[in-house]
């Protein structure tokens, strides 16, 4: 397979901006009085954060994100303290603005990653792969670290508030890697109404700004995308991992097969590749085997599970998109092309703000501008591609 993109992969050029007339002020006003508690808590001009994800958000994606405006996320996935001490200077480096780390609750050294944080002052740590305990929250702002967790539903996000959480994300099915079992489309609807005290960012699925728009409405303070910024100019994919993505369906990111109830399945949604395939006759195998009583329940457990150690490096860096988990949201069928990430944050700003202007021109006919004069319909953009 030809490692480069290919011209058609890659954007255009150009911006992706609402064309300014006397009225983009007050719909952008709108806008930014949407996700302004957002805004506020990360200290961002966008209330969208970089979803972590490991091998991908490091130093270059997440530098970017922030200097494009929104709040990129250093993913510290299986990394040794030393190792993510290294990746927060670098991309303070790259970046005067704000940006945070997120943090596996089931790492075995937590508490050391934790300090590591604390120690180079990052302003907001995400604990997410797992429950943490209000140990782990209070140290981290004890230590002046904004705390922000991750809440399958109402009541684990109530109770992860009164353990001292800062702010909340809900993520629904429809996003990529771990998942759970509830739509995001759903989770906003349990969540947001009920949880006023703390900023809720919304995650799973988030493609496009008319979506954004339609949740900050729902009273969430932000959104978290991933799946948009891997095939970001500065993102350090390989090749032919962007280009899995960009010829990608929504259908194609599928939840990993669990074949019996005996062998859990930790369900990740991914592209689907002849890894998907491999695994599903893997299971079926090791199935086998323990039913002749050839390994025990344990080791048949181990073997199902070993089956993906290492195969989204082998992807995401090593570019095997044939042998690699290609962890991937449904998103993924609004990714076209390569893009750069400011155009990318741009894009999302631009579509949320033509459904205002719509929205504006269908409730106020005739409209009149501040000068007096009668805006015609040729002010309203039209649709973003």
């Amino acid at each position: 397979m030809n490692e480069a993109l290919t011209a058609g992969d890659r954007a255009a050029g150009g911006s992706y901006r609402v064309e300014p007339n006397g009225n983009t002020a007050s719909w952008r006003a709108e806008l930014d009085q949407l996700w302004h508690r957002g805004r506020a808590f990360l200290g961002t001009d966008l209330a969208i954060l970089g979803g972590a994800m490991t091998w991908v958000s490091e130093r270059t994606l997440v530098a970017a994100i922030s200097n494009a405006g929104g709040f990129g996320v250093i993913a510290s996935g299986s990394m040794s303290p030393a190792q993510l001490a290294a990746e927060i200077i670098a991309t303070a480096e790259r970046t005067q603005r704000p940006f945070g780390v997120n943090l596996i609750t089931m790492h075995p050294q937590l508490t050391e990653l934790i300090d590591v944080c604390l120690e180079h002052r990052v302003s907001h740590v995400v604990l997410a792969g797992g429950l943490p305990n209000g140990a782990a929250i209070g140290r981290l702002r004890d230590g002046g670290a904004q705390v922000v967790c991750f809440a399958p539903a109402l009541v684990i996000a109530r109770k992860l508030t009164r353990l001292g959480a800062n702010a909340i994300v809900i993520e629904g099915s429809e996003a990529g890697g771990h998942i759970g079992p509830v739509s995001t489309a759903v989770l906003a609807q349990e969540v947001l109404p009920h949880l006023p005290d703390v900023p809720v960012f919304v995650a799973g699925g988030v493609g496009r700004g008319e979506a954004m728009l339609s949740y900050l409405e729902m009273g969430a303070a932000g959104v978290q995308l991933g799946t948009r910024f891997v095939c970001a100019f500065e993102s350090i994919a390989h090749a032919a991992f962007k280009r899995a993505f960009i010829r990608a369906a929504a259908r194609d990111a599928v939840p990993s097969a669990q074949l019996d109830a005996r062998f859990p399945v930790i369900p990740v949604r991914a592209l689907a590749n002849p890894a998907t395939e491999r695994f599903r006759d893997v299971q079926r195998e090791v199935i086998d085997r323990f039913n002749r009583g050839e390994l025990s329940q344990k080791d048949a457990q181990l073997e199902i599970e070993h089956f993906w150690a290492g195969a989204l490096r082998r992807a995401v860096i090593d570019g095997d998109v044939e042998g690699g988990s290609l962890m991937a949201g449904q998103s993924v069928g609004m990714v076209t092309r390569e893009q750069g990430t400011a155009d990318i944050l741009a894009e999302l700003v631009d579509q949320a703000l033509r459904v205002i202007a719509a929205r504006q021109h269908r409730f106020a006919t005739p409209r009149v501008a501040t000068s007096g004069a009668v805006i015609d319909d040729a002010e309203i953009p039209g649709p973003a591609g």
